[in-house]
């Protein structure tokens, strides 16, 4: 495949349009198209189509679009490990991971790492489900960490670390504070929610469909786990919490657990890796190492 053709592709898709693909390219515009054209003879797909005065891609064309991207996103994480080494000599990790294990599990293992490997630098970045899987499609990213049932991404290994509690909790004097009650009845009080691409909402809208009952009102929505809790803490609403986060402010008695008839849920932690990629780095398998270690 041509490279080239390949790159000059990806910025007309990027910015859907041939003429400012070319400008901001400094070539010609016939320079670009003529390189497409080339690129879709050679691998007998239609890659792009008139639409209006403009171009758009074909479902062909957005599937390659998709594939060069991580291609080139991969060439950007070599050069930036090179000039890693070149500059410090030392590796460096680059970690994405929903809230919750970021807030209360890496930390613990980051801490026991830097102990016995302290030259290593780390870079841990924290975000919903959705981006964490890009960010580890497109190379930000050398490993993850999820909370997620369903909807695994066909590219990525899932590798299983333990499960967690989840606890529906209210504030500490709500009147449900303590009681046993059906999930529907639950579901008519005020939620606190998490921001779409949040696992946590995503399995809690499930939750709801198997039963058959509507979801819940959503009363605030918010971004973090912690800000969440604190809100409730405050006296509004109610929510879907890992005890992991939750226990502390339960012991405090700033919040309170409600039960629901005949559920108890647990929800998998999974450590991510791509799929096809056979050697990793030493820092990773030093990091892993550190993890199942102090998981078994």
């Amino acid at each position: 495949m041509n490279l080239h053709a390949l790159r000059l592709f990806t910025k007309v898709a990027e910015l859907n349009s041939v003429s400012k693909a070319a400008q901001t390219l400094m070539i010609s515009q016939p320079a670009v198209t003529i390189q497409i054209r080339n690129l879709e003879k050679e691998l007998g797909l239609t890659l792009l189509e008139a639409k209006g005065r403009g171009i758009s891609l074909t479902q062909n064309g957005t599937f390659l679009y998709k594939q060069a991207q991580r291609l080139f996103d991969l060439e950007t994480d070599i050069e930036n490990k090179v000039e890693q080494l070149k500059n410090t000599g030392n590796e460096e990790l680059q970690i994405a991971s929903t809230h919750v294990p970021s807030h209360f599990l890496l930390p613990k293992w980051l801490a026991q790492f830097k102990q016995v490997y302290p030259a290593t630098h780390i870079h841990l970045k924290t975000a919903n489900s959705q981006q964490v899987i890009e960010d580890l499609l497109h190379y930000k990213a050398d490993l993850a960490f999820i909370v997620k049932e369903d909807g695994h991404h066909a590219d990525i290994n899932y590798q299983f670390l333990m499960n967690l509690d989840y606890w529906f909790i209210v504030p500490y004097n709500h009147h449900l504070a303590g009681q046993t009650v059906s999930l529907a009845e639950l579901m008519q009080q005020p939620f606190v929610t998490r921001e779409d691409g949040s696992s946590t909402k995503e399995y809690l809208n499930a939750l709801c469909k198997v039963h058959k009952i509507p979801p819940p009102k959503v009363g605030l929505q918010l971004d973090g786990i912690n800000e969440s809790i604190h809100a409730i803490a405050a006296g509004f609403g109610t929510m879907l919490a890992p005890s992991i986060a939750a226990s502390s402010f339960i012991l405090q008695q700033q919040v309170a657990r409600v039960f629901i008839k005949d559920i108890d849920i647990q929800r998998p932690i999974y450590l991510c890796t791509r799929k096809n990629e056979l050697h990793h780095s030493t820092s990773f398998n030093n990091f892993l190492h550190i993890i199942n270690e102090s998981i078994m």
